[in-house]
């Protein structure tokens, strides 16, 4: 071994101080620019795009979504639930909704029960007054025991555990996952689970007195589906589909309503207002007294006017926007999906534990999106992030499934200039075309 003397140990030393304060490195590879590293953002997402149907809008960049997370309204599943649901289901991926959907449902049913009738506005008058202050069951045998005596009930169900419905039709309570994506696919080991809202806030006016079936009740109950088969929302479809299929299974496994099973005639939203209009007026013709859907919160808010004129209930299992706590529905709307405002919240919460200096909020141009981005926004200002330090982006969500990708070429070029290291996306599979628009304007997101 050659020996260095300790002079030239000194001099090498201080060659590498000198070089390690130019920014370079000693026996390294040269480290990256400060501004580069600036342009690493972690990313995070919401229920529309955290599924582990997502990465496949990527394509061959997949990779991508690795380490993003984000919440979805999701209480924690039994594994019999799970079971019943793959059941009916074998290749279903996703459980975003399907609680949510089965419970939609089941309230449908007994409240049907209760009313005597299938006459949707006396259907209507009991779906409240199902989720509180009466006998608590929650199993379609059970519940449907007592709602044929005419006892009141609260139904309890893989959603609905903690409260019942405020006298908006929505739940008082809500229990939120915090998922991750690994490997290009959700890691379940990883979810954690964060409840919201306000057991107080649940309604205490008594429903009408329940009342048994007496001369002709206008069975069968017929529900009408209204759910995005199609569309950005697609990939949501599966697990809703699955919950109220597994529902209506079980009720009918347990003797039905007004003595006879209840008929389920599925329906495609086309996470597209004109598609729903038609599957609503399909419906119609069909004599369906109960929409189960729509499944995104901007569909809904556009053709709740005519599910009003016909006069029918709408129950989904999906709608967030908080907006439609306040909507004009003549008492008809009810969700068992909680409102964004307490999704706001948990999602604020999830970027604020990551220590962000600069948070880009990228959402979908409609009611829903922006919506929620203002919750949010509001909730990262309270917890100490300034407006100087959170950038709000909208873009036009694409029309259906055949209209081209989301361009967000400006958007992206925006986000690297301000330097945000923390991007909320907040849309559908769309979000796909963000993503790949800030990694080819060389914004580095973080794995």
């Amino acid at each position: 071994m050659m020996r260095v003397s300790r002079g030239s140990r000194v001099a090498t030393l201080a060659a590498c101080v000198t070089l390690l304060l130019s920014a370079a490195a000693c026996g390294t590879e040269q480290p990256e620019e400060a501004g580069d590293e600036s342009q690493q953002v972690r990313l995070y997402g919401n229920d529309g795009n955290m599924l582990n149907t997502f990465p496949n809008e990527l394509k061959d960049r997949a990779d991508l979504v690795n380490g993003m997370k984000g919440t979805t309204p999701m209480t924690p599943l039994p594994e019999d639930f799970k079971t019943r649901l793959r059941a009916v289901n074998p290749d279903l991926r996703d459980f975003l909704y399907a609680a949510e959907a089965y419970d939609a449902v089941m309230i449908s049913a007994l409240a049907t029960q209760l009313a005597g009738t299938t006459d949707p506005a006396a259907i209507a008058k009991q779906v409240i007054g199902v989720t509180n202050e009466g006998q608590r069951c929650d199993d379609a045998v059970n519940c449907l025991k007592l709602a044929r005596a005419g006892q009141d009930i609260e139904y309890r169900g893989v959603s609905l555990t903690r409260a019942g419905f405020t006298d908006a039709g929505e739940p008082a309570t809500a229990s939120y996952a915090t998922v991750h994506f690994d490997d290009e696919k959700l890691n379940d080991a990883k979810t954690e689970f964060v409840g919201a809202g306000d057991d107080s806030q649940a309604s205490t006016t008594a429903p009408p007195k329940g009342r048994k079936p007496r001369g002709d009740t206008g069975a069968p109950l017929t529900l009408g589906g209204l759910l995005p088969r199609t569309g950005p929302a697609s990939g949501a479809y599966p697990p809703q589909a699955t919950g109220a299929a597994l529902a209506v299974r079980e009720i009918n496994a347990a003797g039905g309503v007004l003595d006879e099973p209840v008929v389920w005639i599925d329906g495609d939203d086309g996470t597209n207002p004109d598609v729903a209009r038609a599957t609503l007026a399909a419906h119609v013709k069909k004599n369906v007294q109960v929409i189960i859907g729509a499944g995104t919160s901007g569909v809904s808010k556009a053709i709740l006017p005519d599910v009003v004129a016909a006069g029918l209930v709408m129950f989904s299992p999906a709608n967030t926007d908080a907006s439609l706590t306040t909507i004009e529905d003549k008492g008809l709307y009810f969700r068992t999906a909680p409102p964004d405002s307490l999704q706001g919240q948990a999602l604020a919460d999830v970027i604020m534990r990551d220590g962000p200096r600069k948070v880009a909020l990228i959402a979908r141009k409609d009611s829903y999106g922006e919506g929620l981005q203002g919750y949010v926004r509001t909730e990262l200002e309270r917890a100490g992030l300034g407006g100087d330090k959170v950038k709000l982006l909208t873009y036009d969500p694409p029309a259906d499934s055949d209209a081209p990708p989301v361009d967000f070429t400006a958007g992206a070029r925006e986000i690297k200039e301000f330097g945000a290291d923390a991007v909320l996306l907040i849309g559908y599979a769309e979000s796909a075309a963000v993503i790949l628009a800030l990694h080819e304007a060389g914004v580095r997101i973080q794995q």
